[in-house]
């Protein structure tokens, strides 16, 4: 199921939430930058695709709370900053020999609701992170490098990309022209937005991220250049993900979800698939449906509609939202959580990415 355009990365107590990405060798620290604004934003510049934990501590009557960011690699140095505003100190740690930490000390009677505290991802080497709550504003100059550095607006995982299972073989799937066309695949939701959560605890972006990778693949594997908008359990917001296929020229943008009810209705299942307006777009949103159910036999059809999700919506390409199933359904979460059905469900995407493609 798609959402509203928001920032995430909850944070709870003493309970990290990782923001996942291929990890980088823990050779030297991966943040690259850092500052508070004035108007009360943590900003981090790190290496591309790396992973974050953040977490939150409240305080105390005698000291403030805290929130800190560990990053991969170690720091050149260990030091503290001296604050400004209702920030007391900010540190660069190493709390073991391969992570650097980022450590905020707010003032005491600093009142932060770790509820509002959302990291994002806004692209694969920028973080934001607005401090609400903050009542005395933090003066300039506090940070270190350059924030602004050489921005990455694009994923761009390395081929092939990884998947559970052995590789799925491409052969029997439409042939198109090698090096012609660019596909965007975005698996929805992701990190700690798990998407619909369905019977047995079935995550939505554990079953979208895991056909997303293996579609790659496929297309990969019959010549097309596929960008994703995430290859791991990361969050990104809806813009950036829109910002992305528009930026790099996409072919087809696909946005990738499972579909959920109440857990008292296992009896809704079924497979529908959105499109904006365009006439290309309703191809291609029926091109999809129809390879999802032959290989979904028994699942009911709940069609091809006219949809206004966001991605679907900004996006320029000829673009779909498909709802693979429902995870909260007595006949598709049994198959959505099954590793040989999403590896058919992957074929079925990958098939009618083919099929549109060969049609233009």
């Amino acid at each position: 199921m798609e959402r509203r355009p928001r920032r995430r990365l909850l944070l709870h107590g003493l309970v990290g939430l990782a923001l996942l990405l291929a990890d980088l060798p823990a050779l030297a620290s991966s943040l690259a930058a850092w500052r508070i604004t004035r108007q009360g934003a943590l900003e981090l510049r790190t290496s591309p695709n790396v992973s974050l934990q953040a977490f939150f501590e409240a305080g105390t009557r005698l000291r403030g709370p805290r929130v800190w960011v560990d990053l991969p690699g170690a720091p050149s140095r260990t030091r503290s900053i001296r604050g400004s505003g209702d920030v007391r100190e900010v540190r660069i740690g190493r709390p073991t020999p391969d992570t650097t930490r980022l450590v905020l000390e707010f003032r005491p009677g600093t009142e932060l609701n770790p509820a509002d505290l959302r990291l994002v991802g806004t692209a694969a080497d920028r973080w934001r992170m607005d401090l609400r709550g903050l009542s005395r504003p933090v003066l300039l100059g506090l940070g270190e490098g350059d924030i602004e550095g050489s921005a990455t607006v694009a994923y761009s995982p390395p081929a092939p990309f990884p998947t559970s299972g052995a590789p799925l073989s491409a052969d029997g799937l439409p042939v198109v022209p090698r090096d012609r066309f660019k596909v965007v695949i975005d698996p929805g939701h992701g990190g700690p937005d798990p998407g619909a959560v369905g019977i047995g605890g079935l995550r939505e972006t554990d079953v979208v991220l895991d056909v997303s990778l293996q579609v790659a693949r496929l297309l990969q594997a019959r010549g097309v250049q596929v960008v994703m908008t995430r290859t791991s359990e990361v969050d990104v917001d809806l813009p950036p993900r829109v910002a992305l296929a528009n930026r790099v020229g996409a072919d087809v943008f696909v946005s990738v979800h499972a579909n959920a009810l109440s857990m008292a209705r296992p009896d809704v299942n079924g497979i529908e698939t959105f499109y904006f307006s365009s006439s290309s777009s309703r191809r291609l949103a029926g091109s999809l449906q129809g390879q999802m159910l032959a290989v979904s036999p028994g699942s009911p059809d709940r069609g091809v509609k006219a949809g206004r999700f966001f991605v679907i919506r900004r996006t320029v390409m000829p673009s779909a939202l498909v709802e693979m199933g429902f995870v909260t359904g007595g006949l598709d979460s049994p198959r959505l959580a099954n590793p040989a059905h999403r590896r058919r469900l992957a074929l079925a995407l990958a098939a009618g990415v083919l099929q549109y493609l060969g049609g233009r």
